[in-house]
């Protein structure tokens, strides 16, 4: 899932055959990956990057019907923690999206400090719909807070072309990526090679982070438990599973 070469930090979201979506295990990877990623100090910038035609398709809710109230607050939790190493990682983050982004998966792009589209992407952020908070105030610092509200509370689905003029995108790229593996990746090196390398050591970078930003990691947990500790989490993920079913084309 990690890797680095040329002091480029890679992580790949290699699920493309659940849409990249958020299991317990694949969570926990991915933030082994970052941490890992943060502790190398010959890395500069770290890239998120995804296989298959979805870049994140959010929580995984194929295994809702083996899970607890307790078991999904402490899975929701593991999220926010990545998201939050995202937010607060030392050295510049990149993310290169195409294809669905939704929910946590909407969350981990706008945690990174530059956010590359696909032509052909769409963004939403659902997961209010069944009660969660989750990433609004990164949302918010992103685009602002009368539009992130609007967004998380209508389940607005987002085009690459309006996520650019609202900033949640910095750049909405030529193409989408090619399909295969190794074109993908030389794909993300050549948008990757068209930002401007940082200035700046990685011990300056992680000072002006801490300068400029709001640090508000305890603030985004307690929203997110306060929500997802509210009686019934399970049963409100399972009416959300199956109105998703129930508006599949047949």
């Amino acid at each position: 899932m990690l890797e680095v070469s040329n002091a480029v930090a890679t992580i790949v979201l290699d699920r493309p055959e659940r849409g990249n979506a958020l299991s317990a295990e694949f969570v926990e990877a991915m933030l082994s990956a970052v941490q890992r990623a943060c502790s190398d100090v010959s890395a500069h910038t770290l890239v998120l990057r995804a296989q298959g035609r979805h870049f994140c398709t959010g929580f995984d809710l194929s295994d809702l019907d083996t899970q607890t109230d307790a078991s999904l607050l402490q899975r929701f939790v593991r999220i926010e923690t990545l998201l939050d190493a995202l937010w607060r990682a030392p050295l510049r983050t990149v993310a290169i999206a195409q294809g669905r982004v939704m929910g946590a998966g909407a969350d981990l792009f706008a945690a990174c400090d530059r956010r590359m589209l696909a032509p052909g992407a769409s963004l939403r952020f659902p997961g209010a719909g069944f009660g969660i908070v989750l990433g609004t105030r990164r949302l918010a610092a992103r685009v602002g807070a009368a539009t992130a509200l609007q967004w998380v509370s209508e389940g607005t689905t987002i085009d690459a072309r309006a996520a650019l003029d609202a900033g949640l995108a910095t750049a909405v790229l030529g193409h989408d990526p090619p399909p295969d593996e190794p074109a993908a990746a030389a794909a993300a090196a050549t948008s990757l090679a068209a930002i401007p390398l940082p200035s700046v050591d990685r011990s300056t970078f992680a000072a002006l982070r801490a300068a400029i930003g709001e640090d508000g990691a305890d603030a985004d947990l307690a929203a997110l438990v306060r929500s997802a500790a509210r009686p019934g989490l399970k049963a409100r993920l399972l009416a959300y599973r199956d109105r998703q079913l129930a508006a599949r084309p047949r």
